[in-house]
């Protein structure tokens, strides 16, 4: 079954720590999602602590929007906005699928490295801002749940010097495809099952 609304008309937190072990796709070309980060309006690391801007007028449109920014200047990072302008960052996939065109898109051909982290990840997929506002629900994105529960830890966010004490950065537990790997007193969600699209109350919108 594909993703709906209701699924990412959730706590960002939530989201992110569901995502683990998803297949996520653009165009056809992707893999597994193995680490993410929850971000959420009252968090000052996050891009709507401030409100709307035209550079995060995403944030604030319907659960299951693309959220695409550059870091940096010259990076993209893709976010999927959840409830109340949350959002979630995808931050490592293990390719499964088009490791043809990630090579190339990358200019090498370590699969380990072709995700892992959320510009190299961008980049590998070929994210660019004109996926920005568009719906998740909709081609070329595709989302289908794993089939068997995956193992999860957490730990503290990476590469933000605001709220650094939450700890909503998500991961495969011992997945080589990581951006960093987590510390070894990591908290660990032991076969945590993702939650499927339907569970939720009401229905996509």
């Amino acid at each position: 079954m594909p993703i709906s609304r209701a699924f990412f008309d959730r706590p960002a937190p939530a989201v992110a720590q569901d995502l683990i072990g998803w297949d996520f796709r653009i165009a056809g070309i992707g893999g597994v999602i193995v680490e993410t980060e929850a971000y959420t309006r009252d968090d000052e690391a996050s891009h709507s602590f401030r409100g709307p801007r035209t550079a995060n007028a995403a944030m604030f449109g319907p659960p299951a929007t693309a959220y695409v920014y550059r870091i940096y200047g010259l990076h993209r990072c893709l976010n999927f906005v959840c409830r109340d302008a949350g959002a979630v960052l995808i931050r490592a996939l293990e390719p499964v699928s088009g490791l043809k065109e990630m090579a190339e898109r990358r200019a090498l051909e370590d699969a380990r490295l072709l995700c892992s982290g959320p510009g190299r990840l961008a980049q590998a997929l070929g994210v660019g801002l004109g996926l920005n506002g568009a719906s998740l629900l909709e081609e070329p994105f595709a989302l289908l749940p794993p089939q068997e529960a995956s193992t999860v830890v957490t730990g503290l966010r990476i590469g933000i010097s605001r709220a650094v004490d939450r700890p909503w950065r998500f991961g495969r537990h011992r997945s080589r495809f990581l951006s960093k790997p987590f510390p070894p007193d990591a908290t660990v969600v032991a076969g945590k099952r993702p939650l499927m699209p339907r569970q939720q109350e009401g229905e996509s919108r």
